[in-house]
């Protein structure tokens, strides 16, 4: 994958941009022009780099993680993108170069923004954002159902486009699968999904919820009930792993951070994913629920002291990205929100070689989402916004398939696939001791 672009090393897949109304080249020019309208209406999921002379212009979509480094030569600077930390080291090794490396120096592009570079030699300039998505709050009217179905909605559309892609591609038998515990997010990603094949006249047979089963977590049981009050429990397939094969330094490789969370779920979706993969060594599309969370700002605020109810009600796509560019708080290695946090999803699923599907990262999904008039619905209160969530999408799954969906309480996918103490003896580790495992990887 490696290329030459005058000093730009682009060592991005360019068969990993998903693109439904644009070919790649026009995704690139519009990214190259700078504007921000032109790049937002760019359909489907990228990761793009574009060179005008010393102007490299990038932008990325919410599931595509995309980093850069940029290294000096005798000959002038030369700037490396790739999706991962490691791609960008080896390729610096390849270049004679990795003297100058250090995780720490690399850089992420953050979701949702044009980030342009000059490359006119020392020192570096700083880069410069134009925000290409800015969703309105509070579009929407206070009307449960009403929301449900325009989210839900917006979701169904996602979920169509991609199927119908992967038929354009000739893949008209190809298998779809969704991670899967039964909770609100994976659930209505898979009733969702199972509606749309229906309505497209697609086979049903194809589709399958996996649920990773280590022996003693709720998620298995969750999963068979609510396959089960839907009449679909032909579809759950459990794939079973061993807690005692969870490794730290496997999964701080694969993840590239150390974000406790991140780490315990990026370890989990390693086992599902290898376990996938070993049972059936030619499957490749494997659909999700994240996003779903940070959407309809379902996480527990008190287990964040930065965090309070109006700071999570009130700032744009606080979740997705962080306290945003330009802020104190925002990594320049590591973004913020999901913007950083993907990783945990899109590592697995690339290690494994899986195509990973997250429809609620989708901008039109987030639009309406940011469109809730969620301070009128809660009036600031923190049980009231935990109980939206399931609320908004049980209604919108009826409205749009008739299925009635069961809404189990939140957990996350670490504390469903084993319970939190066998989690806690054989990954709880505080987050200094990631940071510093994962520095080592590069000692």
């Amino acid at each position: 994958m490696h290329r030459s672009i005058e000093r730009v090393i682009d060592l991005l897949d360019p068969r990993l941009n998903q693109l439904h109304n644009v070919d790649v080249a026009e995704a690139r020019r519009r990214v190259l022009s700078g504007d921000a309208a032109a790049v937002r209406a760019i359909d489907g999921s990228f990761a793009l780099v574009t060179v005008d002379g010393r102007t490299v212009r990038m932008a990325r979509s919410l599931d595509r993680p995309m980093r850069y480094f940029l290294a000096k030569r005798h000959e002038g600077p030369a700037l490396f993108v790739a999706d991962r930390i490691d791609a960008l080291h080896r390729a610096l090794e390849e270049n004679g170069l990795d003297g100058q490396f250090h995780p720490s120096y690399t850089r992420m592009v953050p979701a949702h923004h044009i980030v342009e570079l000059a490359l006119v030699g020392c020192p570096d300039p700083s880069p410069t954002y134009t925000r290409f998505f800015t969703p309105r709050q509070r579009t929407l009217p206070a009307d449960l159902d009403e929301i449900g179905r325009r989210y839900i909605g917006a979701l169904a559309d996602e979920v169509a486009k991609w199927l119908v892609a992967i038929d354009r591609r000739g893949d008209t038998a190809a298998p779809i699968g969704v991670s899967f515990s039964g909770g609100v997010d994976s659930g209505s990603v898979f009733l969702v999904t199972y509606h749309t094949m229906l309505r497209l006249g697609m086979a049903p047979a194809r589709l399958k919820a996996f649920v990773l089963n280590l022996g003693d977590g709720p998620d298995v049981e969750q999963a068979r009930g609510f396959l089960a009050d839907t009449d679909l429990s032909t579809f759950l397939e459990e794939i079973t792993a061993r807690a005692e094969d969870l490794d730290i330094e496997e999964t701080l490789r694969a993840v590239e951070d150390y974000k406790p969370l991140d780490v315990e779920c990026a370890a989990m979706g390693l086992l599902l994913c290898r376990g996938i993969r070993a049972r059936y060594p030619e499957w490749r599309y494997l659909a999700d629920g994240d996003g779903g969370d940070e959407n309809l700002k379902d996480y527990p605020i008190e287990e964040n002291a930065e965090l309070t109810i109006r700071s999570v009600v009130d700032n744009v796509m606080l979740y997705q990205e962080g306290w945003g560019v330009g802020k104190i708080k925002h990594s320049l290695t590591y973004s913020g929100g999901l913007s950083r946090s993907y990783v945990r999803t899109y590592a697995p699923a690339s290690q494994y070689g899986f195509e990973g599907f997250s429809p609620y990262t989708r901008p039109d999904v987030i639009e309406i989402a940011e469109g809730i008039p969620f301070a009128e619905l809660t009036r600031y209160d923190v049980p009231a916004l935990y109980s939206l969530k399931g609320e908004i999408v049980r209604r919108g799954v009826k409205a749009v398939t008739g299925i009635d969906m069961p809404a189990f309480p939140k957990r996350r996918f670490q504390h469903g696939a084993a319970s939190a103490d066998v989690m806690r003896a054989l990954i709880g580790r505080p987050e200094r001791e990631y940071r510093r495992a994962f520095e080592r990887l590069y000692a």
